[in-house]
């Protein structure tokens, strides 16, 4: 059976029915054609490529043309999956026109199905124009990478009752601006929780414990691909980063060895031709 992709009323009545919503961050063509086979819910085209693709230390250089672009990548390998554009950094703080602007541009050039924003109160009025202008909007509070350094760092947040309180706050307040979802980064589960049980819409968690209403990771970390940290949510399903290393020194060893191309490599001359090449070589 041909796979379906879901729509904003599927994701809502996984959460109604107690079904856990899997999704994947992809990049490129390649990652969602796989994620697709694999059957993930969701694929959400990060930011992270800043630092998965790009090599940045984090996710503030990224641009909105980089984003675009992969997003489209990403639409073209996984046409039958939601797919989530991520605003990055200055896409969306400056003004709530540049918002919306922004946010449109995913849908019209990129054709995913839902954008994802950081932040609590003080994105309220644009999470509120983008639903407004007709656009699925997905919230992001918790650990916020675009904000790390008001944060101290890539560190847990909510690990106080002040600061849970708080998270609990920016959650019901982005709910009633009109997100259709919410995704809660490196909190406690306890506070994950009350989150979700608070909320109507679907909250998504990483590194936010089982108490979410579905998950999502970092391609490049259940692959073992990214090699500057692991966080501690992380959990590796494979070790493509050193499988790789391993293919390219083997195919390195046999080309220097001369063992590669062997003859199953090559293409042959057409029969009898090699005959005719030779003969016209030896008039020369």
């Amino acid at each position: 059976m041909a796979k379906k992709k879901l729509s904003r009323i599927d994701l809502q009545q996984m959460k109604d029915k107690g079904e856990t919503a899997v999704w994947i961050t992809a990049y490129d063509f390649w990652t969602a054609q796989f994620a697709e086979q694999a059957e993930m819910d969701m694929i959400l085209v990060g930011d992270s490529l800043g630092m998965c693709v790009y090599g940045y230390a984090g996710t503030v250089p990224v641009t909105m043309d980089q984003c675009i672009y992969h997003s489209e990548a990403v639409r073209r390998g996984a046409p039958k999956t939601f797919v989530i554009g991520d605003m990055p950094f200055l896409s969306y703080q400056v003004s709530v026109p540049d918002a919306v602007r922004n946010a449109g541009r995913f849908f019209k050039e990129a054709e995913v199905d839902a954008i994802k924003l950081e932040g609590g109160q003080r994105v309220i009025e644009q999470i509120k124009a983008i639903a407004d202008a007709g656009m699925l909007v997905m919230g992001h509070i918790g650990l916020t990478p675009q904000s790390s350094g008001q944060l101290g760092g890539f560190k847990a947040q909510g690990r106080t009752a002040e600061t849970a309180m708080e998270l609990i706050s920016d959650a019901v307040a982005i709910e009633k601006a009109g997100a259709f979802a919410l995704l809660v980064e490196a909190v406690p589960p306890e506070v994950n929780k009350i989150i979700r049980d608070r909320l109507s819409i679907p909250v998504y968690g990483i590194g936010a414990g089982v108490h979410a209403d579905g998950q999502v990771m970092i391609c490049s970390d259940v692959l073992g691909i990214f090699q500057a940290f692991t966080p501690k949510f992380v959990k590796k399903y494979e070790d493509l980063g050193q499988k790789t290393v391993d293919a390219f020194r083997n195919y390195a060893d046999d080309a220097r060895k001369g063992v590669f191309p062997a003859d199953e490599h090559t293409y042959k001359m057409v029969e009898g031709e090699w005959e005719k090449l030779t003969a016209l070589l030896e008039q020369k």
